[in-house]
């Protein structure tokens, strides 16, 4: 080593000893960071926490994320790419690999991811749509170890204050949880068609974008309704949130899976507009024309029609089906969705100022 480093190691000595030693008494000088103890439990859950969280566990694998994809070309490399346009979520029906979701979360899709609670993803092919309640049915080729179909209740005997559950996935984030109670029955909300949903469940459990879809649970875990919409100017939750009834979606996916569509209840008539047996203050549905070799004609309704000297003679005018009172046209369909096609139903009806029953077996309309 050179002689000029040599001397320089005693002084080299002396810096290394002293900044150990400031380290040191630095180091002592500290004060010691302690943790807060934990509080002990006081006990376990109490039976309405755990009922929620049971619910969530048991039903939690069934729900599952739904994407929309676009086929889309670049307009430089005219390259095909695929990209996201919309987000839901869905429920899964049977083993089969059924997934029922909302009809607006696949609209317009080219390709349907479903993703599943464990992460994996699948390919969806579309079985059919009733987009007039805001159905659609998707399947999936995933195996039977994959597939939890959901518990499937009764919408017929809700009551306004029984608390339900949604699970969905909202703003595109995993599996949510939110809670509330069935705020009212019997809503109506407008499906994209234009066309009105009836007895439609609301809610005040929080209903974001990307819920669409998901079920609505009651306590017991059975799907009571699907998550369809939300009444907010801003488009978050704002409390009021609306479920289409699960003996609706039950009664119409059926038919979707069998045959790929939904054949609706029709008497083989059309009506003369509300607003014209309104100005006439007409109490029930006036039949405008009875459709030849229908229903209505075989059971003896009659239509509209003018006398010789050219007068109208209104027709039959509907104003109960099986006991329950009809004043309008929404009324009517509402009253004939609550069966099927090929049932026998009762109408009361007024002739001339006279009331008389005709019994009605109910025939396949366009659902278009």
């Amino acid at each position: 080593m050179n002689k000029k480093y040599r001397k320089l190691l005693p002084y080299i000595f002396l810096i290394a000893a002293g900044l150990f030693f400031y380290h040191s008494t630095w180091s002592m000088s500290r004060d010691k960071v302690e943790l807060r103890p934990i509080t002990p439990s006081s006990g376990k859950f109490d039976k309405e926490e755990q009922a929620v969280i049971d619910v969530f566990k048991m039903s939690s694998s069934s729900v599952v994320y739904i994407t929309n994809k676009q086929v889309r070309r670049d307009l430089f490399t005219l390259d095909i790419f695929k990209i996201p346009q919309g987000t839901g979520s869905g429920f899964i029906w049977d083993e089969e690999g059924h997934v029922i979701t909302n009809f607006h979360v696949v609209y317009q899709a080219n390709e349907i991811d479903v993703t599943l609670n464990d992460g994996s993803v699948w390919d969806a092919q579309l079985v059919g749509v009733d987009p007039d309640h805001d159905i659609a049915v998707l399947k999936i080729d995933a195996p039977k170890s994959k597939l939890k179909p959901v518990f499937i209740g009764t919408s017929s005997d809700l009551q306004v204050g029984q608390k339900v559950l949604a699970l969905g996935n909202p703003f595109g984030l995993d599996l949510t949880l939110t809670t509330g109670i069935i705020s009212a029955l019997g809503r109506t909300i407008e499906a994209m068609t234009g066309r009105t949903i009836f007895d439609v469940i609301q809610t005040d459990a929080a209903i974001n974008p990307g819920n669409s879809g998901g079920p609505l649970l009651d306590s017991f875990g059975r799907v009571i309704g699907m998550n369809t919409s939300i009444m907010s100017p801003s488009g978050a939750s704002t409390g009021i949130g609306f479920a289409v009834p699960i003996d609706t979606i039950n009664r119409n996916v059926s038919q979707l899976i069998a045959r790929g569509k939904v054949e609706r209840p029709g008497l083989g008539i059309t009506l003369v507009p509300n607003n014209i047996t309104q100005r006439l203050e007409i109490q029930g549905v006036c039949i405008l024309d009875v459709i030849p070799n229908g229903s209505a004609e075989k059971a003896g309704l009659q239509g509209t029609k003018r006398n010789r000297m050219g007068s109208i003679i209104l027709g039959d005018v509907v104003v109960e089906v099986e006991g329950h009172k009809v004043s309008n046209s929404e009324d009517l369909i509402r009253e004939l969705s609550r069966y099927e096609v090929g049932d026998t139903i009762l109408l009361k009806i007024v002739r001339d100022n006279n009331i008389i029953e005709k019994r009605i077996t109910l025939e396949p309309i366009d659902g278009n």
